[in-house]
């Protein structure tokens, strides 16, 4: 085993407690949901794709059985990491906090080093296709803030599935604009899917 993926995999089972415990909270506490997980997840905390109420998802194809919904509460009780990538907006470092995506997945039920393919859609219909393998190797967050402030819908927000483009290998010599293609700010669903 890769030494990258053990490590990885070994702190993300640290988290399954804290995930267990998100897994057991209703959606719709009163917040409106943030993040929408489905697929290969665990036991979900909301029904089936709804064509009446889930407008947004069924226009760009979204359906599920059961699904793992995010308030912002949700994310926030979730261990935050920050990172401070140079943004290719304005050529400039800022600094971007919220929970690696390995650990949002894992509070859905998705098993830490599961051989899954993730579809990460953004409210503008942009889709990327990655493996849970490359998120964490890649320790792409979520990130809820941006230079102290919540990331605002209309803006990059409310999520933002990011990695930290300046030290990443694969994207640190790359020219600015092409670093993030994997990068959709604007998140609200992940569809996971058995690789």
């Amino acid at each position: 085993m890769n030494k990258r993926h053990f490590l990885a995999a070994s702190g993300l089972a640290g988290l399954l407690p804290a995930a267990e415990s998100l897994a057991a909270a209703p959606a719709g506490g009163g917040q409106p949901t943030l993040l929408t997980v489905s697929g290969a997840i665990g036991q979900g905390n909301r029904g089936p794709f709804d064509p009446a109420l889930d407008q947004m998802m069924g226009k760009h194809g979204i359906k599920f059985d059961k699904a793992f919904a995010f308030d912002a509460p949700a994310l926030a009780k979730l261990a935050a990491v920050t990172i401070k990538p140079t943004l290719e907006y304005d050529a400039k470092p800022h600094t971007l906090r919220g929970p690696l995506l390995g650990t949002v997945l894992a509070a859905a039920g998705v098993k830490p080093g599961s051989a899954v393919q993730l579809g990460l859609r953004a409210v503008d219909g942009y889709n990327v296709g990655i493996s849970l393998s490359d998120v964490n190797t890649y320790r792409m967050i979520v990130a809820t803030h941006i230079d102290g402030q919540p990331l605002g819908l209309g803006g990059l927000g409310p999520q933002w599935a990011v990695y930290e483009a300046d030290t990443v290998a694969p994207f640190k010599d790359k020219p600015l604009k092409e670093r993030f293609g994997l990068c959709p700010w604007g998140l609200y669903h992940i569809d996971v899917k058995a690789a």
